[in-house]
């Protein structure tokens, strides 16, 4: 018996401005029914920090397609509220979850140096960065939950563009604030348990405090990014 391999594809710039022409006016349940038509599943890689709104995300896309595999990546900073909601929604939307991790011995200098309080940029880049490097090489398109609202930043992005050598596919970027909390009091979907206490973006529990949007990540420093979406 054969088996098929989808080789990872990279798109010109014409073929991105086409994309994004046609799903700038689709609803965001269309573009990620869409996506579908564009791109097979074994091209598409997922991401969830199971932060505090993952599950408007995960809701859409266990509606679309059960089968497509999410990827989280793990520093083993993360609060143990963030692993019990990354349980509970996993459990709530039959999503395939996989782990991935930052080779042992790195993450353990981290630990040991507490590079997180010296050099924040180093040890998101050891402990994400990294990692999902060793895998973005096998898919074609990389689907992020990113809304341009949350930081300067991602209020320049597109829904589709180029970042390396694989495409961004951001399906919720225009969904507004207001948007986002009314689809999922509409659909009774489950916040993330920190949230309640004041925490609006929730990372690594070294570097995150309570605060709007953004501003509880990386306090008291200009850093807004781990590095991952630049």
């Amino acid at each position: 018996m054969s088996t098929f391999t989808v080789r990872k594809r990279i798109l010109s710039e014409e073929e991105i401005s086409k994309l994004n022409a046609v799903y700038k006016n689709l609803s965001i349940e269309e573009r990620i029914a869409r996506l579908y038509e564009d791109f097979e599943m074994e091209e598409i890689m997922l991401t969830s920090s199971f932060a505090a709104t993952s599950a408007f995300l995960l809701h859409l896309f266990s509606n679309t397609n059960i089968s497509q595999p999410v990827h989280f990546i793990d520093t083993g900073y993360h609060f143990s509220e963030t692993l019990d909601y990354k349980k509970e929604l996993t459990e709530l939307y039959g999503l395939p979850v996989k782990s991935i991790r930052a080779v042992a011995w790195e993450h353990e200098f981290t630990t040991q140096d507490e590079t997180w309080s010296k050099n924040p940029e180093f040890c998101c880049s050891i402990n994400k960065v990294k990692p999902l490097e060793a895998i973005k090489k096998n898919y074609t398109v990389w689907v992020s939950g990113l809304m341009e609202w949350q930081s300067d930043h991602r209020s320049t992005l597109d829904i589709f563009e180029t970042r390396g050598d694989i495409l961004k596919f951001y399906p919720l970027l225009d969904v507004t604030k207001e948007m986002r909390d009314s689809f999922i009091q509409e659909h009774k979907l489950p916040f993330h348990p920190l949230v309640s206490q004041g925490y609006q973006s929730i990372g690594c529990k070294h570097c995150t405090v309570p605060g709007e949007d953004r501003s509880g990540r990386w306090n008291n420093s200009p850093k807004t990014e781990c590095g991952l979406h630049l």
